[in-house]
């Protein structure tokens, strides 16, 4: 962090944390053909992007959610509303999740709502409404939570090392504990998903056999 006052530090805080969402009403209805999916994509979420060499999304990983069941295949090539909700949500899971683990948290919902009627009082766009909406409120929470985070780490440390000035050593140790604790508080939470999505599908019993027969003969 570069800033020279509190309030730049937050600024740089606020610029770091911004995050695209795509819009229910910004989704297409009618079915689009891959390159139109691609470019869609990256359109929308170009801002989420570390650097701007990144790929939000590419045919080859189109086709591997398709082969391991992330996504049902596209009908006559073409991808319907349904399809780009799944990929949305598949983009940001994929950061902390495994392939496995998002197969068994959309299953359920792929079985259950994929195609769906608009009439129905639950499907994949009323979910997608849904979260949306409490992502928007969850990020201004998440927000607060990691300055309150920084004000933590920096009284910390000037408890600490009163008489230490500020040079390169201190700020360094003052990002790498924020950092800390930032991670700290992601590995929380992504137990507690692991967790829930272990609940939702429990490993299978005859692997699980395997696994532990094979671990005896060691």
């Amino acid at each position: 962090m570069t800033g020279t006052s509190l309030e730049e530090i937050k600024k740089e805080i606020r610029n770091a944390i911004q995050m695209d969402y795509i819009e229910p009403a910004d989704i297409p209805a009618i079915e689009l053909y891959m390159d139109q999916v691609t470019t869609f994509m990256d359109k929308h979420l170009s801002n989420n992007k570390r650097v701007p060499e990144d790929k939000i999304l590419t045919k080859t990983m189109i086709n591997n959610y398709t082969k391991n069941h992330l996504l049902p295949p596209p009908e006559k090539k073409k991808y319907s509303k349904d399809h780009i909700i799944l990929l949305i949500y598949t983009y940001y899971l994929k950061n902390f999740l495994s392939i496995g683990d998002i197969q068994k948290l959309l299953n359920p919902m792929i079985e259950t709502y994929f195609h769906a009627s608009e009439k129905d009082s639950v499907n994949l766009t009323s979910i997608y409404n849904t979260v949306v909406e409490l992502a928007h409120d969850q990020y201004q929470l998440d927000k607060q939570g990691i300055f309150e985070s920084y004000d933590i780490v920096c009284k910390k440390l000037k408890e600490e090392h009163p008489d230490t000035p500020m040079d390169e050593n201190m700020k360094y140790l003052q990002d790498f504990t924020f950092v800390a604790l930032l991670s700290y508080d992601i590995y929380l939470k992504t137990q507690l998903v692991e967790k829930i999505i272990d609940e939702l599908s429990p490993p299978d019993s005859d692997s699980t056999g395997k696994e532990e027969k094979e671990s005896k003969k060691k």
